[in-house]
């Protein structure tokens, strides 16, 4: 808020005290204008594009997932791929091979293996 100070003093110094408010609408509807959007630009630079990056990342990682491949689903459940179709994914999970079907929405984690 601090940063705006200068330009609200700046403003207030503008104004004529007899001015009438036809005459006010030069450089301080600009500055109410610049008070309204600068926020908004800060808020979708600081909040909106970091959350669509990760989004699309993450997006491509399920996409490139392969039959192999270790994830761990949003609920908890962690496994290997066996089987891979349109938006579902079939992995095995503990040492008696249950096999499990989700949603390719619902891995939150890929791990892929180390090939040597």
């Amino acid at each position: 808020m601090q940063f705006l100070l200068p330009f609200l003093a700046e403003a207030a110094a503008d104004v004529d005290p007899n001015a009438t408010g036809a005459e006010l609408t030069g450089a301080s509807s600009i500055y109410s204008i610049l008070i309204l959007i600068v926020p908004l630009v800060l808020m979708y630079l600081i909040l909106i594009v970091p959350q669509r990056r990760r989004d699309k990342k993450m997006r491509e990682l399920i996409n490139s997932t392969i039959v192999g491949d270790e994830i761990v689903t949003i609920g908890g459940l962690c496994g290997k791929i066996v089987n891979i179709k349109d938006d579902e994914v079939t992995f095995e999970s503990s040492i008696e091979r249950t096999k499990v079907t989700i949603k390719k929405w619902g891995i939150k984690e890929v791990k892929k293996p180390v090939q040597a």
